[in-house]
């Protein structure tokens, strides 16, 4: 039990040492070096290290990373709307492209002044989604920033904030469990209203007297394989997916200690769901009678 402990604690050490050394080399990049705009650019301020989106009742306003990704991690420090936020959503999210496209969603649902941001994260796997969970948070997301991650790589998809993880989906395509591999994805963040259902189902809206609502971001990051579009994605899903170094240097994040949760990690996430999801899709009996087979897991 003695060597077991160590060995955890250990692997505990690497894991923060691999990410902190990622967080360095990526955060050694300006953010218009890794993203653009998507749309609504005039909604947009940035200063070089802080970046904020503004809402109002014109528009809002989105980034986009400018490379693809085939696995790695990807980080956004964030401040959310202070006050009343109903209706609003901030989306920090990879995916793909096309019909079939695979994606990974943070979607922070505003509320009244008062009430808890609800944290919906969303999976897509070839275009079909309604893999929904929502939580609150054990802070406050408009007071500070915090930091929102998602892990990928070949053997897991993991959702952290502040490293904690609060959401994992295995891969298990040999017991015929869908997972979101082999399609080259970008990373985006938006802010735009949806009062037709963020906030109690759409029952408040949008308070535009608040206006302009504005989220804050800093150390936005990416740390992956990028896919060199002329070499076709065929030949870059082997290479990101054979190699454990490449043009980026080393791919920490396909380490062993990467494939799986550490024995802390998992009680953290136990810990998440226990006092702190509010909703499991893999619960909801009148929208799955069956449940979908990765909610076996």
């Amino acid at each position: 039990m003695e060597f077991a402990g160590m060995a955890e604690a250990a692997a505990l050490l690497m894991f923060i040492a691999f990410s902190a050394t990622a967080a360095a080399a990526a955060d050694s990049s300006r953010f218009d070096d890794l993203f653009q705009a998507s749309w609504a650019s005039d909604h947009m301020i940035y200063d070089g290290s802080v970046l904020k989106l503004k809402l109002d009742n014109f528009s809002g306003a989105g980034f986009a990373s400018k490379n693809r990704y085939i696995y790695g991690k990807v980080t956004a420090e964030i401040k959310l709307i202070g006050g009343d936020s109903a209706g609003t959503v901030t989306a920090f999210y990879m995916s793909s492209e096309g019909s079939n496209h695979n994606e990974f969603d943070f979607e922070f649902l505003g509320n009244v002044t008062g009430e808890p941001y609800l944290v919906q994260t969303n999976i897509y796997v070839n275009g079909v989604g309604n893999r929904e969970q929502r939580m609150d948070l054990w802070f406050d997301p408009a007071a500070d920033f915090h930091s929102y991650s998602i892990l990928w790589n070949p053997r897991q998809v993991v959702f952290l904030v502040d490293e904690t993880p609060i959401r994992v989906l295995r891969n298990e395509e040999k017991k015929g469990i869908g997972f979101p591999g082999y399609q080259a994805m970008g990373a985006y963040s938006s802010l735009w209203n949806a009062d037709d259902w963020a906030t109690q189902g759409g029952r408040v809206k949008t308070d535009w007297s608040h206006a302009p609502f504005v989220v804050t971001y800093r150390g936005v990051s990416i740390n992956g394989c990028e896919v060199a579009v002329e070499a076709g994605e065929e030949e870059e899903v082997r290479r990101c997916g054979g190699s454990e170094w490449g043009k980026e240097g080393r791919y920490w994040w396909k380490a062993p200690e990467m494939e799986e949760l550490s024995v802390h990690q998992t009680h953290q996430l136990m810990w998440v769901r226990a006092k702190h999801l509010v909703y499991d899709y893999c619960t909801d009996s009148a929208r799955f009678p069956s449940a979908p087979p990765e909610c076996g897991r």
